[in-house]
């Protein structure tokens, strides 16, 4: 890679002073929906397959984004910046035509019409007709409607009316019809190089070589990018994908280990390729061979074990009998497979009979289990009986104390549950794969009762576990470490008494992932058995006690069969314990993780450290870092979970690294610790960057409240706000709804040169001039592009919030001393709880500012600043559901800016992706007491529109607006306006309301007094 430069015209140094175009203009809209896009390709995306238990990782469209952002200089033509940047990262229009729409000719036509760009009498210019040698005008017509049109143009045609066609959709329309940019072949690059290299200077054909270049410019070599949270190693990967050097560390020997796989495994290209995919095929072959040896997943035919079903059986205090735990008797809805409870009264316990293609109406029934809303329920002899779980475990709450229970705490030898344990468990089903399609692509599948034969096989797997578990565990083949009490391990200790992390799995579980871990360890290839170690994290999290056995369905219109699947254990961040659980068979365990690795060749050179980000000892001219602020989910916690299976033996690459999640020194949750820990980390990044480097931080955005401690963290450290971008990735997961939204702030920061001292009252003056001119700027930005044929903005209100909080930021944290007090030292006073202080006041009146600036199109300005806070949320929101934005982060986001104390009376509907305002009619005549919103002029207008919709006459309405509005003749110029407002922004929204203030706003003109 070193050689890539020779060719190179570039001068070093030509853009070290240049500001980064990051810093003044950045397409936040767009890299928002192409984060989105790639966060739903789930399995698909590239680092997924290494550990999907790590839910945290950043896209890699927004990292190179980033990348991008901090290394392109920013110049006096901010259009020309933002179009080459667009045609780098594959989302400007011409980049359509490379990301394959799967469009046939006549959707194409059809759309280009709907454009203006093709009439249908000019379809024979551009088409032949399938089949038709002389095709007259009404056949290609035919053909348009019917979808019989070919082809038949230049390309250079060809892809003009394609551009025309896709200009029909929105730009998300677009993203979700089409490959992800990463998906592009390098070739797709082609044609953009002499227009990048004419306004950059440079002489690149590759973006690696283009990174290279704009390294050598800014920072005379190639560019040093360095993460010191790393995680799970998104944004180290992408930065060296795109060319740059890596530094990577992270206090969590996990969070190193994967983004080692990120930069080694995917980034090895073909050249580990081979060498590990014949490594697997020999241990997977060879760990075949001994499961088969044993004979324990064959039954007496020749079938082969797919999957075993376990459940908790507990003895019930009222009668004395065990009973299954089993939260719903449904074994598989795609084979109407139901356990049937059948009572053995020698025994006082229920044998469990599987039984396949039961009718409807018995499949329905066996959705209720024997335990329903936490409690033990079944009927014996025609009698319910119904015990609270925790009655069953002996749950105590203590004074002082968090709850306590009976259960016994289990001992390190133990494997199964001993006979006295409250809780038992045994085996209720096998899924079997018939002998005849065992080794066929397409595999027949059946579930049956364990037979006695089962059992035996069962014991000798429990006695064979028992005789090598202290040999395994001395060789770090299978955990031996205790569970450390905390806020999510606390869960299996609480509810099992599992004290080890090894009992977190069953015999069977234990005995693969021990042959598994024994045979990785014989590959003499270090770097090899390093890519080996994530089949045994795959194998840890995919199969053990906590892996969910969840039956599928069969398909129905609108929706496709699911299968019956064993879930993995992180398919949450917790530590879930299951009545019920599914065990893999070696055959069922897949090791190639979700559909294998997406092999790409990395280059550049990346070093990864496990230590904590204040303690980084490498310089680094971009920092790039998505730090645990407020983070909610334990990684320190749920990641001893991985730890216990590799620490006593790690591959030779990870050896190095401190295999302990040292709670203690993990930056975790707010408050004062939190602020110090991230002072101290920030300074020690800043301490190792150039004077002109540049800082990236991705946070998760709340309120106020949040910038304000960022900005005290950051002035801390010695650093200076430049720019803020939010970047929105909703999703409609079912198990998100209720509000559940994801944005991530990226903010911008310089090293801070020469601090200023200053008056609060000189700095808050700054800060609205700063704000202002940035709004504005903006704005007219928008305007600009929109008036050389964008058709959608480049800024939407969320990036002019967040313009306005950086433009606060950027002013204060360029202090040093405020009012006189050290604001350095200010950072790390600790402060009561609900206090503001200065800076908390200033980002307040900074927001205020920023929205007085963003008054919707067809406000006028003069109405716009007689409103309330509440009243500019409801006329700004109903300016952004024009353009059919439904987003609930929006409607959040807004609601906290204008200060809204309860913006949900104010809603109609609130949902992630699907929100909206009340409209006049649901408001009815309710809600004019008790908000600020109740008591406006906005609220009666809305009231008086509500009428006209019922058909009440004109003069009443009249009437009434001037009884309920006290000061009407001062403020019936603003009525009329805001009723003008509503009829615009509600037309084609809703008719009916539209239409009735369209009548009001007539009715106001032309009243008349006296």
């Amino acid at each position: 890679m070193d050689k890539l430069i020779s060719k190179s015209l570039v001068t070093p140094f030509s853009l070290k002073d240049a500001p980064s175009l990051i810093e003044r203009v950045w397409p936040a809209q767009k890299i928002s929906v192409e984060t989105k896009r790639e966060f739903d390709a789930h399995g698909a995306q590239t680092l997924t397959p290494l550990g999907s238990y790590w839910k945290g990782r950043k896209r890699l469209v927004y990292v190179r984004a980033c990348v991008l952002g901090a290394l392109l200089p920013a110049t006096d033509d901010p259009e020309k910046d933002l179009d080459i940047f667009e045609k780098l990262m594959a989302i400007d229009d011409r980049a359509f035509l490379a990301r394959e729409f799967k469009l046939k000719p006549y959707e194409i036509a059809g759309l280009a019409i709907q454009a203006g760009a093709l009439e249908k009498a000019e379809l024979s210019r551009y088409f032949s007709v399938r089949r038709a040698e002389e095709p007259t005008r009404d056949d290609f017509e035919l053909a348009l409607e019917a979808g019989g049109l070919e082809w038949n143009c230049r390309e250079t045609e060809k892809d003009r009316l394609r551009l025309a066609a896709y200009s029909q959709w929105s730009y998300e329309e677009k993203v979700s019809k089409c490959l992800r940019p990463e998906e592009l072949p390098n070739s797709a690059y082609d044609g953009i190089w002499q227009d990048v290299n004419r306004h950059l200077g440079t002489s690149a054909a590759s973006i690696v070589e283009l990174v290279e270049q704009l390294g050598i410019m800014r920072f005379g070599h190639r560019p040093k990018v360095a993460d010191t949270f790393s995680g799970a190693g998104s944004i180290p990967f992408e930065a060296a994908r795109v060319g740059c050097d890596v530094y990577a560390s992270d206090l969590n020997p996990i969070a190193c280990m994967l983004t080692w796989g990120a930069l080694h495994l995917i980034g090895g290209g073909d050249r580990l390729k081979d060498s590990l995919e014949a490594a697997q095929k020999r241990v997977t072959e060879t760990v075949d061979k001994r499961i088969v040896d044993l004979g324990i997943e064959h039954d007496e035919e020749g079938n082969r074990a797919k999957s075993y079903l376990y459940c908790v059986e507990v003895r019930c205090p009222i009668t004395g009998w065990i009973i299954p735990l089993l939260p719903s008797l449904v074994v598989s809805k795609i084979r109407r497979t139901i356990a049937r409870l059948v009572p053995n009264h020698e025994e006082k316990r229920f044998n469990i009979e599987i039984i396949s293609d039961v009718p409807p109406k018995d499949l329905e029934a066996a959705k209720k289990g024997t335990v329903q809303k936490g409690a033990l329920v079944y009927s014996l002899d025609g009698e319910e009986h119904r015990t609270p779980i925790a009655t069953l475990r002996g749950d105590v709450r203590k004074p002082g104390s968090d709850t306590e229970n009976r259960l016994r705490r289990w001992e390190k030898s133990d494997v199964i549950p001993r006979p006295d344990d409250i809780f038992g468990e045994r085996l209720y089903c096998v899924q079997w794969i018939t002998k005849e399609t065992l080794h066929k692509g397409r595999q027949t599948t059946f579930f049956a009762t364990p037979s006695e034969k089962d059992l035996e096989r069962e014991t000798k797997v429990v006695d064979f576990v028992r005789t090598n578990l202290a040999a395994w565990q001395e060789n770090g083949f299978v955990p031996e470490m205790e569970i450390e009490p905390g806020e999510k391990t606390d869960e299996p200790i609480r509810t099992r008494g599992w004290t080890h992390w090894h009992h977190l799995y069953a015999p069977r579980q234990l005995l693969i992932a021990a042959f598994l871990a024994e045979e990785i360890s014989k590959e003499k290839n270090e770097e090899i058995r390093g890519c080996l170690a994530f089949d045994r994290t795959f194998l840890a999290n995919f199969s053990s006690r906590l892996s969910q056995w969840l039956p599928g369905s069969p398909g129905v219109p609108g929706r496709a069969p699911a299968a019956d699947q064993i879930k993995g254990t992180f398919y949450n961040q917790a530590l879930n314990t299951f009545y019920n659980f599914g065990v893999r068979a070696w055959k069922f365990c897949n090791l190639d993780g979700d559909g294998g690795y997406k092999h790409q060749l990395v280059e550049s050179k990346s070093f990864i450290r496990s230590c904590s980000a204040s303690e980084i000892d490498k310089d680094a001219d971009v920092f790039i870092t998505d730090p645990p602020y407020a983070d909610a989910v334990n990684y320190h916690e749920i990641t001893e979970f991985f730890i216990a299976w590799l620490r006593n033996n790690p591959p030779a690459p990870f050896k190095n690294w401190v295999w302990d999640s040292r709670r203690p020194l993990a930056i975790k949750g707010d408050g004062e610790d939190f602020r110090k820990a991230m002072v101290d980390a920030y300074a020690a990044m800043a301490r190792h960057m150039p004077d002109n480097g540049l800082q990236i931080v991705m946070f998760t955005h709340q309120d106020a409240a949040v910038w304000a401690d960022m900005a005290q963290i950051f002035w801390g450290a010695g650093l200076r706000v430049m720019a803020a971008w939010y970047v929105s990735t909703e999703t409609t997961s079912e198990t998100k709804k209720g509000g559940y939204v994801q944005g991530t702030v990226t903010l911008v920061l310089r090293k801070r040169k020469d601090g200023e001292d200053g008056f609060k009252d000189e700095v808050v003056q700054e800060v609205r001039y700063e704000v202002a001119e940035q709004i504005d700027t903006m704005v007219g930005l928008n305007q600009s592009l929109k008036g050389h044929g964008r058709i959608e903005n480049l800024f939407e209100d969320a990036d002019l919030q967040m313009a306005g909080y950086a433009a606060a930021l950027r002013v204060l944290t360029k202090y040093t001393k405020i009012d006189g007090v050290d604001m350095t030292k200010e950072t790390l006073r600790p402060r009561k709880k609900g206090e503001k202080g200065i800076v908390g006041e200033i980002v307040e009146f900074a927001v205020q500012v920023a929205n007085e600036h963003m008054v919707p199109e067809g406000m006028p300005p003069k109405v716009w600043e007689n409103l309330t806070g509440s009243e500019r949320f409801f006329f700004k929101m109903m300016d952004i559901e024009t353009t059919s934005a439904k987003k609930l982060d929006n409607y959040q986001n807004f609601s906290r800016a204008f200060r809204v104390a309860n913006y949900d009376d104010l809603m109609g509907k609130k949902e992630p992706n699907n929100s909206r305002l009340k409209s006049a009619k649901e408001f009815k005549k309710a809600g004019f007491e008790g908000s600020e919103f109740g008591a406006s002029k906005s609220r009666t207008l809305l009231y008086a529109i509500y009428e006209l919709q019922t058909d009440a006459e004109g003069d009443d309405v009249l009437l009434h607006l001037r009884d309920l509005v006290p000061d009407y003749f001062n403020v019936r110029e603003d009525l009329m306006a805001l009723a003008q407002y509503v009829a615009k922004k509600r037309a084609g929204k809703d008719d009916a309301e539209s239409r009735a203030a369209g009548i009001l706003q007539g009715l106001i003109r032309n009243e008349r007094f006296g």
